[in-house]
C-alpha cells in the first residue's frame, strides 16, 4: 500500500511539540529535514508495512530481539497511550517501531544502557571511536578480554565502553551478547567478512529519536515508579528456558530464574490494577501459561535465530500476554486516528 505521506500529515493535522521542533535528522544526502516530518513519516511507514522501515533500527543484535515479529505483534499494540515504558529494552525493536512521543527505556544491563546514553548524548564521539576498530581476530580478543583486568577496564571512558560493546556485538559469533558469572564477555570471534560495526547513518538516526527519552540502568520493577493509567508497558524479559540449552539469560551476570518470573507477574498485576496497557512476551510453556492464566494469551510462532548449531534454528512457539481484550486495533484505523 502506497500513500502520499505529506498529504496524509496535512490531513491529520499533526501537532509539533517543543522536542520535535528543535531536533533535526541528517539523512545522508547533505540536506536536513525536520525531525517531526522524519518521525511521523517513519511511524506511518512502519505501521503500513508492519515492520521497521529504514533507520533508525536497533543498533545491536540481541538474543530474543523482536524485529522479526513486529508484523505479528503490531495488531496487538494499543492505538492510544500516554507514555511508552519498556523495562527490558534490549535491542529496542518495539521502541524503534513505535517511535513514541514519550518514552522510558530501562534495562539492568549496565553496558547496554551505557550504549543508549552515549548514542543519545555523544554520538559523534562514539562514531570516531568505532572507526578505530579492526575486524581482526587477535585484535578482537584484545578488546574482548579487557574486562578480565577490572582495574584497567575501570579506566575506560563511557564512550570507549560503548564503542567496545557495539564492536564486540557486531564481530562476535552470531551477534550474541553473553557474559559469564563474573560479568565478563565470553563470546568468540565471528569470522565475518565485513561486519558493519560503525553504522554511522543509523547511529545518528538513533541519537535523534533518543533525545529527551528517559534511559535508566535498573531492574524491571523501576517501571512502578512511573507507570500511570493509559501508559503502555511492553515487557520482553529473559524467557523461561524450554530446554537445557535454550537459555540466553546470561546477558548480565545474574540469571533470571523462576522467582524473578513470579516477581514480574506481580508487577504485571499491579500495573493492570493501575489500568495501564500491558503486553508481555515469553516462552510457550506450562509455567508461564499457568502464571498468566487469568489474562489474554496469544500464541505466536517465531524463528529461533540464535543457536550455535544451525540445524537447531527454526520455528518455535512464544506467547504474547496482554491485559486488555480490546488492545488489538486494526493498523489502518490506528494511523487514521492520529494516535501516533
Amino acid at each position: 500500500m502506497e500513500i502520499d505521506v505529506t498529504a496524509f500529515l496535512r490531513r491529520n493535522r499533526f501537532e509539533l511539540d517543543s522536542r520535535q521542533k528543535s531536533i533535526v535528522e541528517y539523512n545522508g544526502k547533505n540536506n536536513v529535514k525536520s525531525f517531526v516530518s522524519f518521525l511521523k513519516e517513519k511511524r506511518i511507514l512502519n505501521k503500513l508495512n508492519k515492520t521497521i522501515v529504514g533507520a533508525p533500527y536497533p543498533f545491536l543484535k540481541w538474543a530474543g530481539g523482536k524485529r522479526q515479529l513486529l508484523n505479528k505483534f503490531s495488531e496487538y499494540f494499543p492505538g492510544n497511550f500516554k507514555n511508552y515504558i519498556e523495562p527490558f529494552v534490549g535491542g529496542g525493536a518495539v521502541f524503534f517501531y513505535l517511535l513514541p512521543n514519550s518514552a522510558i527505556l530501562i534495562d539492568n544491563n549496565e553496558e547496554l544502557i551505557n550504549c543508549y546514553k552515549i548514542i543519545q548524548n555523544q554520538v559523534e564521539e562514539l562514531i570516531l571511536s568505532l572507526k578505530q576498530h579492526r575486524n581482526e581476530k587477535e585484535y578482537y580478543y584484545q578488546i574482548r578480554n579487557i574486562d578480565r583486568n577490572r582495574q584497567e577496564f575501570s579506566k575506560w571512558s563511557n564512550i570507549e565502553r560503548a564503542s567496545r560493546t557495539i564492536y564486540l556485538n557486531k564481530c562476535c559469533f552470531n551477534g550474541l551478547y553473553r557474559v559469564n558469572n563474573k560479568g565478563q564477555f565470553n563470546v568468540p570471534f565471528g569470522e565475518y567478512t565485513n561486519p558493519k560495526f560503525c553504522d554511522e547513518k543509523n547511529l545518528k538516526a538513533v541519537s535523534s529519536v533518543l533525545k529527551n527519552v528517559q534511559i535508566m540502568n535498573s531492574s524491571f520493577e523501576k517501571c512502578l515508579d512511573f507507570a500511570e493509567k493509559d501508559d503502555f508497558i511492553y515487557f520482553d524479559p529473559p524467557y523461561v528456558p524450554i530446554s537445557e540449552t535454550a537459555s540466553f539469560t546470561s546477558y548480565t551476570k545474574d540469571n533470571f530464574g523462576p522467582e524473578d518470573q513470579r516477581k514480574l507477574f506481580r508487577v504485571f498485576k499491579e500495573l493492570d490494577e493501575r489500568r495501564c496497557k500491558i503486553i508481555l512476551s515469553n516462552s510457550y510453556c506450562e509455567f508461564i501459561l499457568d502464571l498468566y492464566r487469568d489474562y489474554h494469551i496469544e500464541i505466536i510462532e517465531a524463528n529461533r535465530a540464535i543457536n550455535s548449531d544451525g540445524t537447531k534454528r527454526g520455528k518455535i512457539k512464544e506467547v504474547l500476554i496482554f491485559n486488555d481484550d480490546n488492545i488489538s486495533i486494526n493498523a489502518e484505523k490506528e494511523i487514521n486516528s492520529g494516535a501516533y
